[in-house]
């Protein structure tokens, strides 16, 4: 054999045997998070909007009707929240004779105007709440804060403006 064309053969053979066919490049296992690291991170959801505080002045004004009584057929009741943050309130029990009382005291408004807390002058009187269901519309809740399990309207309208 022609030492040439051995020499020929070895240099083709050896290039061949480095030339292996490639195989499709696989990502590597931490590609993904690589891409998650380096792809921008999703804005947050925004958080759900806060009511706005409840403005006392505009939110003033009387709201009555009757409430529940345990052994009379209803409590008249009458509150006037002033803009000035106090109140004045009025009730009669219905069929009883000189029944009618009145009090007195401050009002403020509660989570994020979601809820009127009124505080007494009186302190043998304690603190009444009502939520605020609509800006003509508030609803007696228990001491707690929390909604009343009844059937029986709990809620007070606001009466129109005298003129």
């Amino acid at each position: 054999m022609n030492p040439k064309l051995l020499v020929l053969a070895s240099v083709a053979l050896i290039a061949l045997a480095g030339c292996e066919p490639q195989k499709p490049t696989e990502p590597a296992a931490d590609a993904p998070k690589a891409e998650a690291a380096a792809a921008p991170a999703a804005a947050p959801e925004p958080a759900p909007p806060v009511a706005p505080a409840l403005d006392p002045k505009a939110f003033a004004g009387t709201f009555s009707g009757t409430l529940p009584c345990a052994d009379c057929p209803g409590i008249n009741t009458t509150l006037e929240l002033k803009a000035d943050g106090t109140y004045a309130v009025a009730t009669s029990y219905q069929d009883r004779k000189n029944s009618e009382t009145k009090g007195d005291g401050t009002w403020t408004a509660e989570e994020a105007g979601q809820r009127i807390r009124l505080d007494p002058n009186s302190k043998t009187v304690e603190d009444s709440l009502y939520q605020v269901v609509s800006a003509d519309e508030i609803r007696a809740l228990d001491k707690e804060g929390k909604a009343i399990d009844s059937q029986a309207n709990l809620s007070l309208k606001r009466q129109a403006a005298a003129l």
